[in-house]
């Protein structure tokens, strides 16, 4: 019903958004999709990661707990299989976005929470491991530290604002990158090798080095491979047999596979260059 002011006799009719004001303020839960619950579960993890590096490997180390060697080495492993959980959740939740539905909210629901993870998580880890380590220097491994926390917010702000080539990423995926860091410091290199090993995994995460995207039999491989991680991880934080030398075959695995992807992609450009030069000399030819 259109209401008419008697001053001005023009005609009023209530805006929309005070009409449908109770029907647009819907709970939060049925806000989110599925998508977004597992991005949340990342999210978590990621923060979970963090609390388990602070008590169980920095706050002993501070204290001058003499008998905290078993537990920073369990520690360490809760933190990092955290982080592998947080990785599972990042590749199911585009998943289960695509075959289902993903909110407003979820593409900036999945950059804020890969900033915890794979941002935050890991410079906080090499943060401590600068602090722990013998023959590490805390203020160097604390530029390392924020080197790799730049890295991962200039390349989920890059994601955001570009459209990467189809089934492809542009730079080293953070979770990758995320995992590449901390096996890096799993391997227990002397520090400056270990460092130079950290800044050249975050040049890899804002550089143009084409990643394939995690689908179909890759994804399936990347979940195996995360798996078996955690295996590794459990392994070594229960002092099992062999644990130690499976652990650092796994993180030395782990840097030949980030170091060995570029290359394929690199061959695959050159071929494809080389491909279309042929077609377009034979297309010249009369």
């Amino acid at each position: 019903m259109t209401v008419i002011d008697p001053e001005t006799q023009a005609g009023w009719v209530p805006e929309a958004d005070e009409i449908g004001e109770d029907e647009e303020e819907m709970p939060l839960s049925l806000r989110l999709s599925i998508a977004d619950t597992l991005t949340l579960g990342n999210a978590t993890c990621g923060f979970m990661a963090v609390y388990f590096t602070t008590t169980g490997i920095l706050i002993p180390h501070l204290t001058g707990d003499d008998q905290s060697a078993g537990m920073a080495r369990h520690s360490a492993a809760t933190a990092v299989i955290l982080m592998l959980c947080a990785a599972i959740f990042d590749l199911f939740d585009g998943l289960v976005a695509r075959k289902l539905r993903s909110s407003p909210m979820g593409a900036e629901l999945d950059n804020l929470s890969d900033l915890i993870s794979f941002g935050l998580a890991p410079a906080y880890f090499v943060l401590v491991y600068g602090m722990v380590a013998d023959d590490a220097y805390q203020k160097v491994a604390a530029v390392g530290a924020v080197v790799v926390l730049l890295a991962v917010v200039l390349r989920l702000a890059r994601f955001s604002c570009v459209t990467p080539p189809n089934g492809m990423f542009q730079g080293m995926p953070s979770p990758f990158g995320a995992l590449t860091v901390v096996s890096i410091v799993l391997l227990e290199l002397p520090f400056f090798a270990t460092l130079l090993a950290i800044l050249g995994t975050a040049w890899l995460m804002v550089s143009r080095v084409e990643y394939p995207k995690p689908r179909g039999r890759l994804a399936v491989a990347m979940l195996s491979w995360i798996v078996l991680g955690v295996g590794l991880l459990a392994a070594w934080a229960f002092d099992a047999p062999g644990g130690q030398l499976l652990l650092q075959t796994g993180c030395a695995l782990q840097l030949v596979t980030g170091a060995v992807i570029p290359l394929f992609a690199t061959a695959r450009r050159v071929n494809n260059f080389r491909d279309n030069r042929r077609e377009a000399r034979a297309a010249q030819l009369p």
